[in-house]
C-alpha cells in the first residue's frame, strides 16, 4: 500500500471510530503484514527449506516417511520458538513442549497421511513467523503449486478477570482453512504479553 494512502486510511479510521482504533492498534500491523499477495510471498521462500525437506527422498524417489516426518517436525519446532522469541519462549517452553507440540505432531502426521506421495516431495515450511500480535507460526505448503496444506497459528486472547492466554490452533486445506482445530492453550499472566519475535 502506498505510504500516503496508508496514512489517509489510518487517519480516517481513527476519526470514524472516535479513537477506538488508533494508528498504533494491532489491526494495522496485521493489515500491513498481509497486504502483499500471500501466494507471491510463499513462492519467494528461500530454497534452503525446500532443499532441506527434499533431501529426505532417496534417488529412486521413494520416501523415507520417518526421516521426512522427523525433519518436518524439527523445522516446525524451530519456527515455533523463533516466533516466541527470547521473552515468551522461556516462560511457556516447557508447557509447549509437553502439551502443545505433541498435538502439533499429531496434526502434521494426520495431514501428511492425506497428501499424495507425489506431492510429498514438494512440501516446505514457511520460514518467517509473523511478529507483533499476528497469529501465524508456520505453514506447510506445496512449493510447486504455492498452495498451503496446513497452517499453524497462535492467538493471544485477553479474558476479562482471567488474564492472557495463548490459543494454539491449526487450519487445513480439507475445509479451505475455514475451521479452527484447537491444539490447546497456555496461560501467560494478567499482564500484557510482549509482542511475538521479541
Amino acid at each position: 500500500m502506498k505510504n500516503w494512502l496508508q496514512k489517509v486510511l489510518v487517519s480516517t479510521v481513527a476519526v470514524l471510530t472516535l479513537g477506538f482504533i488508533t494508528p498504533s492498534h494491532a489491526i494495522w500491523e496485521n493489515l500491513l503484514e498481509h497486504s502483499g499477495n500471500h501466494k507471491t510471498q510463499l513462492s519467494k521462500q528461500s530454497t534452503n527449506t525446500e532443499n532441506y525437506i527434499n533431501t529426505v527422498y532417496n534417488d529412486n524417489g521413494i520416501e523415507d516417511t520417518e526421516v521426512f516426518s522427523d525433519n518436518v517436525l524439527e523445522q516446525a519446532k524451530e519456527q515455533a520458538y523463533m516466533k516466541f522469541g527470547s521473552k515468551i519462549g522461556p516462560k511457556i517452553g516447557d508447557e509447549f513442549d509437553n502439551v502443545i507440540f505433541p498435538k502439533i505432531e499429531e496434526a502434521i502426521h494426520m495431514t501428511l497421511d492425506n497428501v499424495d506421495q507425489a506431492d510429498m516431495k514438494n512440501l516446505a515450511i514457511t520460514e518467517k513467523p509473523s511478529g507483533a500480535y499476528s497469529e501465524k507460526m508456520f505453514h506447510i505448503y506445496n512449493v510447486a503449486s504455492g498452495k498451503d496444506v496446513i497452517r499453524f497459528h497462535v492467538r493471544t486472547e485477553n479474558r476479562p478477570f482471567d488474564g492472557y492466554y495463548y490459543n494454539f490452533h491449526y487450519h487445513t486445506y480439507v475445509d479451505q482453512f475455514a475451521s479452527h482445530n484447537n491444539l490447546g492453550e497456555i496461560y501467560w499472566s494478567k499482564d500484557t504479553p510482549p509482542k511475538w519475535l521479541s
